[in-house]
């Protein structure tokens, strides 16, 4: 009995050892492990963003590690090479930094472990799929919105965030349409590093050196609220800013009849949900289209998510 005994645990052991990749993979619990590093958990729409991918990971029996940048790539960087030492199924990275990032996906894919960006793309390696707005669509709806209110006519700037691949695409469509429109011209764009601080002070310059400005195009919510506290800092309540996100903070800016006119609203939740669909599929072995489009819309006091606000 104990000679059975001794063979049976040497087989379990040999099976165990055989199969520890694919052991590590799926983690104590038997679920599929998926590594998340987000751009931040600051902002409400990565909070919405996660919130969908959690969603979506409870009904595939997915286990979701979810740490966040911080706006820091190096610690996105050391966040990927965890997820590459635990051995996870996959990697979804809203990229610090579009470019710096590379490097780091590059490592995933030597180690087999598919990367999937969401939101903000990457430049650099294998990514099995990208889930984002429709970035540049949504720019040239803040353009028309603008040149709409200018009646065509009008100096306008910019607060941008050249360091990710989804706010340069937003710049582009905006700066793409506006070419339609040459009674307007396109006089300062600043870096607001996406942050309200950065882009309070870029606005606030922006407006000093050109008290003529008349629309600023934001290109998140951040910077658009950043904008406004410099607007209303200088009593120009006749600025007209147009953010991007269609945060809570900034619809309720919008009802309130602040220089705020209006927002292009995504749908954060929606992208972390097809986010995690798509690496669903993939890990089933079916086809997974690399860009996944999110349509965006332009939100402003007459849209009832604003008129229906407390």
């Amino acid at each position: 009995m104990r000679r059975w005994l001794r063979a049976a645990l040497f087989v379990l052991i040999a099976l165990c050892c055989f199969g520890g990749v694919s052991c590590q993979r799926d983690g104590t619990s038997g679920k599929k492990r998926i590594g998340v590093t987000l751009l931040t958990r600051e902002h409400a729409f990565y909070r919405d963003l996660e919130a969908g991918m959690r969603e979506a990971a409870e009904k595939n029996g997915f286990e979701l590690l979810v740490s966040s940048g911080d706006f820091d790539l190096a610690k996105q960087q050391s966040q990927i090479e965890n997820f590459i030492v635990q051995g996870v199924d996959a990697i979804i990275v809203c990229p610090a930094d579009t470019r710096g990032i590379g490097p780091a996906i590059e490592r995933a894919n030597s180690a087999n472990i598919p990367v999937f960006t969401a939101d903000i793309a990457a430049q650099g390696g294998r990514v099995v799929a990208h889930v984002a707005s429709d970035n540049v669509e949504g720019g040239r709806l803040a353009a028309r919105y603008i040149a709409q209110a200018l009646d065509g006519r009008g100096r306008v700037g910019i607060i941008g965030q050249p360091e990710v691949q989804s706010t340069i695409d937003r710049e582009s469509g905006f700066k793409e349409e506006m070419r339609k429109h040459p009674g307007i011209q396109i006089v300062s764009v600043l870096n607001g590093a996406g942050v309200r601080d950065r882009a309070l002070k870029a606005a606030d310059d922006m407006l000093q050196s050109d008290p003529e400005i008349k629309a600023i195009f934001a290109i998140n919510d951040d910077s658009a609220l950043g904008a406004l506290s410099a607007a209303e800092a200088r009593g120009r309540a006749d600025l007209i800013i147009v953010g991007y996100d269609a945060t809570a903070e900034a619809l309720r800016a919008i009802k309130r009849g602040s220089a705020l006119r209006a927002d292009v609203a995504q749908d954060p939740r929606a992208m972390g949900q097809q986010t995690i669909d798509a690496i669903a599929r993939h890990l089933r072995g079916e086809p997974v289209p690399a860009n996944i489009t999110i349509p965006v819309r332009i939100v402003d006091a007459r849209s009832s998510e604003v008129a229906t606000l407390p």
